[in-house]
């Protein structure tokens, strides 16, 4: 649980190096908290897209979904955008201390802006090994004396 947080206790800190641990750990929970949040709105609306579908099989006019149901998604909806808005700019920090621990410019995350093939370069990036030892952005955080650094 520690990984998963560190990211979130070094909100908006774009210096430094992070491990691919913490990228990841914070990558899985981000991946839980959305999916979690998903199946919930889908559970409001299975029944009513399920009717929806029976009904269109038959020739029937289709139902429209209850208020309650739609206010339901609309809370659990906000609850997720606010959520996307607050990790936005941790995951955004910790990607670019993926670029320093590997010794290259925080910027190469704009590689994710290009077509198709960007988010697959982000991807193997960030699967790569950091340099080891110190770099231009600091002290290797796999380094047993570096640990106290690492989650100060």
């Amino acid at each position: 649980m520690e990984w998963m947080l560190m990211p979130l206790r070094r909100y908006a800190d774009f210096n430094g190096r992070s491990r691919r641990k913490e990228y990841w750990m914070f990558a899985l929970l981000n991946t839980i908290i959305y999916v979690v949040l998903y199946s919930i709105m889908l559970v409001f609306m299975g029944p009513s897209i399920t009717e929806a579908a029976m009904q269109a099989q038959v020739g029937m006019e289709p139902v429209e979904p209850s208020a309650g149901m739609m206010a339901s998604v609309g809370i659990v909806g906000m609850i997720l955008i606010v959520y996307a808005l607050a990790v936005f700019i941790p995951s955004l920090a910790v990607t670019v201390r993926r670029f320093h621990d590997q010794d290259k410019s925080g910027w190469f995350v704009l590689l994710g802006l290009v077509p198709f093939v960007g988010g697959l370069i982000l991807l193997v990036f960030m699967c790569l090994e950091g340099t080891r030892g110190d770099n231009r952005y600091g002290p290797d955080p796999k380094m047993a004396d570096n640990i106290g650094e690492t989650f100060s």
